[in-house]
């Protein structure tokens, strides 16, 4: 018989104090390896331009 895979939405998630364990390890790598956390103050968008056009027009142009 062939084997089952599993997929993904079925597989195990870690629990949160794994996946914790997980993050301060890369943070901790991170930070080794010459990097450095920059605290963003609240509030503040990385979004520097929110104007322009909201909708697009797909297919012909309309007649003038």
């Amino acid at each position: 018989m062939a084997k089952k895979s599993t997929s993904a939405a079925k597989r195990k998630q870690p629990t949160a104090l794994e996946t914790s364990e997980s993050i301060e390890a890369q943070v901790q790598a991170f930070l080794a390896g010459g990097g450095e956390i920059q605290q963003v103050p609240k509030g503040v968008s990385g979004q520097t331009n929110t104007s322009g056009p909201k909708h697009i027009t797909l297919g012909k142009k309309p007649r003038a």
